[in-house]
């Protein structure tokens, strides 16, 4: 075994290198036996490359002053989109297959970028509609929104499917299309919409009402259509923090549709939607993990150069016990990460529990992680200015993004239950 390699049973970070857990073999009389495989947990040669070439981008785009101005901007300029785009699509040697990055790569991708900007950024939220928009529409339909995105580094919709009364309860939404007088007409109401003022397009799920439902599902059909359709009205939200990801609440009253606004792919509605949320969680949790690194090299920094009494505040006992602890978070949400990762990669039967548990510790680890960071910085850590406090705003806002925590324990208990049976 190659010196600093671990020989363990299951690995905890399935996305690196060589991952591997137990394997059967044929012993001398045919049996079958279990052999242990070695499991490294350093990045394959693509996922360094990956990594690195987005670290260069995002060092070079990312500065404190660029994220300071974007910050009060609510968004990043055209050429730093384009340019991840380009960046994206451009590192095809690199890609995992199928002319796409899997979840796993995704992951470190986000990760990186939101611990270069120390900031939420769009990138997350553009790969996880892309993929729906993939999976809901039909071939030519998903070309022409890819197509426009690599012209143009920005998508062309905004994705709308959560509703005041139906944030994480999905399956209560009331939007709604029915056929009144042969005129196809939607109305309802979608709230946190990311770029949902914007965006030149709406991609929004509604309950079709023409339709009996087929069983516990209601019949739910996805509709991509123009903004500046009469009666659709948009109304911005304003957040504590994420502030590159401006939210607007979108009403529609009366909204007439044209039969070629539906997607046209493969619709099997909630079922297939609770499926692809799986990638928002990831991705969240991502970008969770990158902002958790920034804070924690903030905090180092500023405990390094920092003396109190003559001594460099690192040495403290109790500063010495909050970066441990900072650092077994980081630790702990990068495993449980890329495991969720591979688990949506692969397809595998702990999938959702996986998903659940990473997206219910996750964003909770990476808030604590900022909290110390603040603490650590004192009153500096306390100002409108000072990135950790900002970067406590954005990690406490994905503990609800894509589903609370208490969702996910909503979630995890009964296949916990199950699992032990």
């Amino acid at each position: 075994m190659r010196r600093g390699s671990l020989s363990i049973l299951v690995t905890s970070n399935p996305c690196l290198q060589r991952c591997g857990g137990p394997r059967e073999e044929r012993g001398r009389r045919g049996v079958l036996k279990e052999r242990r495989h070695p499991v490294d947990f350093e990045l394959t040669d693509k996922q360094r490359k990956l990594v690195e070439a987005f670290r260069a981008f995002g060092e070079e785009t990312f500065t404190p002053e660029h994220v300071h101005q974007w910050r009060r901007d609510q968004g990043l300029p055209d050429e730093v989109v384009k340019g991840f785009v380009d960046l994206y699509f451009g590192l095809e040697d690199l890609e995992d297959g199928e002319g796409t990055f899997s979840l796993c790569s995704q992951a470190l991708i986000i990760e990186e970028l939101s611990r270069c900007a120390g900031a939420t950024l769009p990138f997350q939220n553009d790969l996880f509609n892309l993929s729906i928009v993939r999976q809901f529409a039909g071939a030519g339909e998903f070309a022409d929104v890819l197509k426009d995105y690599r012209e143009t580094g920005r998508l062309l919709f905004a994705l709308a499917i959560s509703e005041p009364e139906a944030g994480s309860d999905a399956m209560n939404m009331q939007t709604y299309t029915r056929t009144v007088d042969e005129h196809l007409i939607l109305n309802g109401r979608k709230t946190y919409v990311n770029n949902g003022e914007y965006a030149p397009y709406i991609m929004v799920a509604a309950i079709d009402r023409d339709k009996e439902a087929p069983g516990k599902y209601p019949p739910m059909t996805f509709w991509l259509l123009p903004r500046d359709l009469k009666g659709v009205s948009a109304y911005p939200i304003n957040k504590i923090g994420q502030s590159m990801l401006p939210f607007a609440t979108l009403v529609f009253d009366n909204v007439e549709l044209s039969p070629a606004y539906r997607l046209n792919g493969r619709q099997e509605g909630f079922r297939q939607l609770f499926r692809l949320l799986e990638f928002g969680r990831v991705t969240t949790c991502a970008s969770s993990l990158g902002m958790a690194r920034a804070a924690m090299e903030d905090a180092v920094a500023h405990a390094r150069s920092r003396k109190a009494f003559g001594v460099q505040i690192g040495r403290f006992q109790q500063i010495e016990q909050m970066l441990t602890d900072m650092e077994v978070n980081i630790s702990n949400m990068r495993s449980m990460l890329y495991r969720a990762a591979l688990a949506v990669d692969n397809g595998g039967p702990d999938e959702r529990l996986s998903v659940a548990l990473m997206k219910r510790y996750v964003p909770n680890a990476a808030t604590e992680v900022a909290s110390g960071a603040m603490q650590i910085l004192g009153g500096m850590g306390y100002t409108e200015g000072a990135r950790v406090s900002q970067l406590w705003q954005d990690c406490r806002g994905n503990q609800i993004a894509e589903g609370t925590d208490q969702i996910m324990v909503y979630i995890a208990s009964p296949l916990i239950m199950e699992k032990y049976a």
